[in-house]
């Protein structure tokens, strides 16, 4: 009986600390690489997992577990996240952190190009942000981090920035709030300056003629990374998507567009992640992404468009409804979007699947020159539409 009963112990108490594995401290790191990205959760599909956004670099990060590939990141007392292993570092800044962290003043301003908002911090802590729309908001939750915030400065050099405030809506979480004077989300961007969390938000131009603008067009795929193929004709997608953004760069052109930016001109490899990290270099006003569809029943076909944050809703819709009059069938307009090239928050952008490799139809119709020139001018129309939209 005794040996009975110290058996059933033991196995009681290692199920409990099997059980809370996940509280348990194991160590502080930094985030490091190529736009290191959290995660919601263990979920993936063909795109990888749902994912609270790109955060800047050497943020402080405490680990809590351990998979095969991802760190268990404490956000703060009530939030985790996930982030792949490669994009962390032991940190050994300081040996001793604080229980929490805090706030101070804010300031934001105006330069030439662009509206700052800065957030004065003690610590490189990690955060999230998302648009809102009616009225167009951006909104950051920094996590692990208490308010000692008593002003915030907003100067006349604001052109985009209407308003910024913030409340505490956990303990340990602080959420930022930037209203912005236009219905239309230009983009912004998010990193640490120093002692500061720092928002560049991108104004919207003076003029909204797309011929002052700088349009960036993405060929998917390319080099090693081939795509899908046709079921039929065996057509290409990396060749077929190269070949509608020739055809959409060379109607732009003659529109009077001047300021084209294309991340391949050939048959070249370019990882997304630099293709990501370029394009934020060029600044573009907006971005297209031109892709072809694949299912695996044949008889899905038609035409869709992709955003994944909701500011940038609007130039998709516009696109979708031209490439409509081609008489495709509708795929879809298709939000929350887990494709590299939507993710940024930079600047608008659309990936557009033009039609299905997949459809005997359809790719009959991918393949000749004369359909790239239709959905050039498709594109084009949608575009002008979305900036009329604003005017």
């Amino acid at each position: 009986m005794k040996q009975f009963i110290i058996t059933i112990c033991i196995l009681t108490s290692v199920n409990c600390i099997a059980q809370n594995t996940t509280s348990n401290f194991l160590y502080y790191g930094r985030t490091t690489g190529k736009l290191p990205t959290l995660s919601y959760g263990m979920g993936e599909d063909r795109l990888g997992g749902a994912k609270l956004g790109y955060i800047d670099s050497n943020v402080l990060l405490k680990i809590v577990d351990s998979t095969k590939d991802m760190y268990s990141v404490q956000l703060s007392k009530w939030h985790t996240a996930l982030i792949e292993k490669p994009y962390v570092k032991a940190d050994s800044t300081s040996p001793i952190k604080k229980p929490y962290y805090l706030t101070g003043s804010f300031i934001s301003k105006g330069d030439s190009l662009f509206d700052y908002v800065n957030i004065y911090m003690d610590e490189k802590l990690p955060y999230k942000s998302w648009m809102e729309i009616n009225p167009s908001k951006i909104m950051i939750d920094i996590y692990g981090v208490q308010s000692n915030t008593n002003w915030i400065t907003q100067l006349s050099s604001l052109k985009e920035v209407k308003n910024v405030y913030y409340n505490q809506v956990e303990d340990d979480v602080i959420r930022v709030t930037i209203e912005l004077k236009h219905a239309q989300h230009w983009g912004y961007s998010i990193s640490y300056k120093e002692r500061f969390l720092s928002v560049r938000i991108k104004r919207q131009p003076t003029k909204l003629d797309i011929r002052q603008m700088i349009i960036a067009i993405d060929a998917g795929h390319g080099g090693s990374n081939s795509g899908t193929a046709g079921t039929k004709l065996k057509a290409s997608e990396k060749e077929q998507t190269l070949l509608f953004a020739k055809a959409l760069e060379k109607s732009l052109k003659k529109l009077g567009v001047k300021h084209i930016i294309m991340t391949r001109q050939t048959d070249t490899s370019f990882d997304n992640k630099d293709r990501i990290l370029w394009l934020q270099q060029q600044n573009p006003d907006f971005e297209i992404s031109l892709h072809l569809n694949s299912s695996s029943k044949e008889s899905v076909k038609g035409v869709s468009t992709y955003y994944k944050h909701i500011g940038f809703r609007p130039l998709t819709s516009a696109i979708l409804k031209r490439m409509l009059e081609l008489k495709l069938d509708e795929f879809g307009n298709i939000g929350a979007f887990n494709f590299a090239l939507n993710a940024p928050t930079d600047f608008p952008n659309c990936l557009v699947e033009i039609a299905f490799l997949s459809n005997e139809a359809d790719e009959k119709r991918i393949v000749k020159p004369i359909f790239h020139t239709q959905v050039a001018g498709k594109i084009q129309l949608g575009m002008m539409d979305w900036l009329n939209s604003m005017k």
